[in-house]
């Protein structure tokens, strides 16, 4: 085949500065998920059991001598298959970022007008099913001038409030099972989104899954520089981030599940052995059917104990707000 004058050198293709940053995107949010889900499971191993209920150390009074029952054995763990779930209208109802947008427009950060920008992009992606280039770069630059110089602690400390306020109503509870499922058999449940990492974790432990790979903003001191590392985690860059954990977890990708609703995550889905197309967009309708992907669909009112586990268990992204929610303009 023969390849294009600008991709061709010694024979070979050279990646294009979008591939370029795609990949150094997922490398990035793998490197990130990871070392936030570790420091996650320190955490929780150092934390010290929670005393029984109605029980107060030291009080004097007399408990009861009820029998307390055996905790049950743990989930035997499979080490070479995980899941992989996209966050907008896959995990969550509507886009994570503009709930988190929401929020902080409620606490003065910026603006209901910047907020209607950003629905905007995301109701024009979700009619497109596509991103254009120009609207990727702008998208990128409004990023870059909301994230510069502002503290990371405040935007998780943030990130917490807004998830109890406005997303934790708002999974589907469909999915949510599916999740549970893969929990269920030992394995590893990674959330896989646009958004940016440090509000994708915050759902993936409010939701008990192992992490998340999300958008990675650079920071030094504490504090966003205002640049991205790499790209937005989008398109191929998620597969990559896909490929990336798998690599570094010894993870057997034939194995694993990929679960998304959105055509712009084909490249994720096709990285798996089982792919499952949740609340499809038209185009990926079109393409699951044609790959005989399963789709399951909760719009349409099934139970998810209806739903079943996928046959491997049992043998976004708005480029312009991604960053919307990790900080506010100045004076605003």
């Amino acid at each position: 085949m023969r390849l294009p004058r600008e991709n061709r050198r010694f024979g070979r293709a050279v990646p294009s500065p979008a591939q370029i940053r795609a990949a150094i995107a997922g490398e990035a949010s793998a490197t990130a998920g990871l070392k936030a889900a570790r420091r996650a499971r320190a955490v929780s191993a150092a934390e010290p059991p929670d005393a029984a209920a109605g029980l107060e150390l030291g009080s004097g009074q007399d408990t009861p001598d009820t029998p307390v029952p055996d905790p049950p054995p743990p989930v035997p763990r499979d080490l070479t298959a995980a899941a992989f779930f996209d966050v907008d209208n896959t995990m969550v109802i509507g886009a994570s970022i503009l709930h988190f947008a929401r929020g902080l427009a409620a606490r003065k950060y910026f603006t209901a007008g910047d907020v209607m920008g950003f629905a905007w992009h995301q109701v024009r992606f979700r009619v497109s099913g596509k991103e254009h280039v120009a609207s990727v770069a702008s998208g990128r630059e409004q990023a870059l001038s909301f994230v510069a110089g502002r503290e990371t602690a405040e935007i998780r400390r943030l990130g917490e409030e807004i998830y109890d306020e406005l997303i934790a109503d708002k999974i589907w509870t469909g999915t949510r099972a599916l999740a549970q499922l893969h929990l269920d058999a030992g394995q590893q449940v990674w959330l896989v989104t646009a958004t940016p990492v440090e509000l994708a974790e915050i759902i993936a432990r409010r939701l008990g899954l192992t992490g998340a790979l999300g958008t990675v903003a650079e920071s030094e001191g504490g504090k966003f520089t205002g640049r991205l590392v790499g790209d937005i985690l989008h398109g191929t860059a998620k597969a990559q981030a896909v490929r990336s954990l798998a690599a570094r977890e010894g993870l057997d990708l034939r194995r694993c599940t990929a679960y998304s609703d959105s055509h712009n995550d084909v490249p994720m889905l096709s990285v798996v052995g089982n792919a499952v197309a949740v609340n499809p967009d038209q185009d990926l309708r079109e393409v699951a059917k044609a790959r005989g992907w399963q789709i399951r669909d909760f719009r349409t009112g099934r139970k998810a104990a209806k739903i079943g586990v996928p046959s491997l268990l049992g043998a976004g992204a708005v480029a312009g707000a991604v960053a919307a929610g990790m900080s506010h303009r100045r004076g605003a």
